[in-house]
């Protein structure tokens, strides 16, 4: 039993939370940009501003490209210069993303501290608020306590919240680690027959709510 219940959480803590974060890593942030280029087409933007942005737009995808391509340095480094330049919302999704590249040169904490600081920022929009704060406590499933993890994924859990279906998915894993398998089943069977709930999650959820109860029968 002992050995089953090893797999199945380094299963969760690894593989899932290395699935979450390629899922949030970029697509997530893609999701907020579509969200602060509608609020801006919708506003009205002078020419001057949309020159800046469509400057910014050029900038963001090249730092894209070098985190993609691996050259984190180089990504570092154009999304900090971003940060500093470019119009609000390039600028917020330059500062995730420039975390986001810490985080995978192994400057997990630099990460974290960029991003709580993001989440707590009265000034910065919730979207952005959600995801730094979704980000923050991924980079924490495995280490930090999940009691105080789970307590800052409760606000994002909310009808109208962007990223509530990851923060269940993330809190099954902290479930897990606290040893509350059949929470954790229950949030994951949930996730799995949410309808409303991204295709890919539903069948990751039904995936690991696979793992876990095969694991319990085997028991």
């Amino acid at each position: 039993m002992t050995d089953i219940f090893t797999e199945v959480e380094e299963d969760l803590r690894r593989e899932r939370l290395k699935r979450l974060w390629d899922r949030y890593g970029w697509a997530a942030t893609a999701v907020v940009l579509a969200a602060v280029l509608g609020a801006a087409g919708w506003q009205g933007w002078r020419w001057y501003e949309a020159r800046e942005a469509a400057a910014a737009a050029t900038r963001y995808l090249a730092a894209m490209r070098a985190a993609e391509s691996q050259d984190t340095a180089a990504a570092i480094a154009q999304f900090a210069a971003l940060h500093a330049q470019a119009p609000t919302g390039y600028r917020l999704l330059a500062r995730l993303q420039e975390a986001a590249a810490r985080a995978r040169a192994g400057e997990r904490d630099i990460a974290i501290a960029m991003w709580d600081q993001l989440a707590v920022d009265a000034a910065t929009p919730q979207p952005y608020r959600d995801l730094a704060a979704l980000m923050s406590v991924l980079h924490q499933a495995d280490s930090g306590d999940p009691a105080a993890l789970s307590a800052r994924l409760a606000p994002l859990d909310r009808p109208d919240g962007a990223f509530r279906f990851s923060a269940r998915e993330l809190e099954a894993v902290l479930a897990e680690r606290r040893g509350q398998r059949e929470r954790a089943v229950a949030i994951l069977r949930g996730l799995a027959e949410a309808e409303d709930a991204p295709a890919a999650l539903r069948a990751r959820a039904a995936e690991t709510l696979g793992a876990l109860t095969g694991a319990a029968s085997g028991s």
